[in-house]
């Protein structure tokens, strides 16, 4: 028999068409046709975010210009109004951080404030400081509780080392870039975001 009288199945094997029924087919035939479309619909959104950045960053240097500044990289979260303000275009750079062998330094190091600031003190302060360190139900570290405790106003020379250790233990481990539009709603200062993905629209 023609290989043409076969169809592979998920496992790899070749299956004779004559043994498939008739709704596998067809919902085969379904699937692939979704699947086209969906890769013209991918490529036409990869496109366009490709367009709009370039636009936005040629846009950002032009401005730049009459100050006599240069405008590095895409790089930083920009808004752009239209001149009635009925629509917005937002790009968006989302970082994920990750910490290196540091944060183990870092977490020694709060560990012993807290040992030595909680003797015989109530202990929800360490319970507060471990909570940060907590890992979700993904087994992940929350890089926003973790980093939060930059924020306290804690002068120890302890602490501040330990503080050292966890911002010098942060890397990007990448990032993702955003186009977001937005258009008025009325004559209200509320805006609502155009659909640019399926679920959206």
């Amino acid at each position: 028999m023609k290989q043409e009288n076969f169809m592979e199945d998920a496992k790899g094997r070749l299956v004779p068409m004559d043994m498939i029924k008739p709704v596998d087919l067809q919902r085969n035939e379904l699937v692939l046709e979704i699947v086209a479309k969906a890769q013209k619909v991918s490529e036409t959104l990869a496109q366009f975010k490709k367009e709009v950045f370039d636009d936005i960053q040629a846009f950002a240097e032009l401005s730049a210009e009459r100050y006599e500044a240069k405008v590095g990289g895409q790089k930083g979260n920009l808004t752009l109004t239209s001149f009635d303000g009925r629509y917005k275009v937002m790009r968006a750079i989302s970082d994920t951080l990750t910490f290196d062998e540091g944060l183990q330094a870092s977490k020694s190091l709060i560990d012993e404030c807290v040992h030595e600031w909680t003797e015989g003190a109530r202990s929800e302060i360490r319970a507060l400081i471990n909570d940060a360190f907590n890992v979700d139900q993904k087994g992940k570290i929350s890089t926003g509780r973790i980093l939060s405790l930059r924020r306290l106003d804690i002068t120890d020379e302890k602490w501040q080392r330990a503080m050292k250790a966890l911002s010098d233990s942060v890397t990007v481990q990448c990032s993702k870039s955003y186009v977001r539009v937005y258009e008025r709603v009325g004559n209200t200062s509320e805006y609502r975001s155009i659909p640019l993905d399926v679920s959206g629209v």
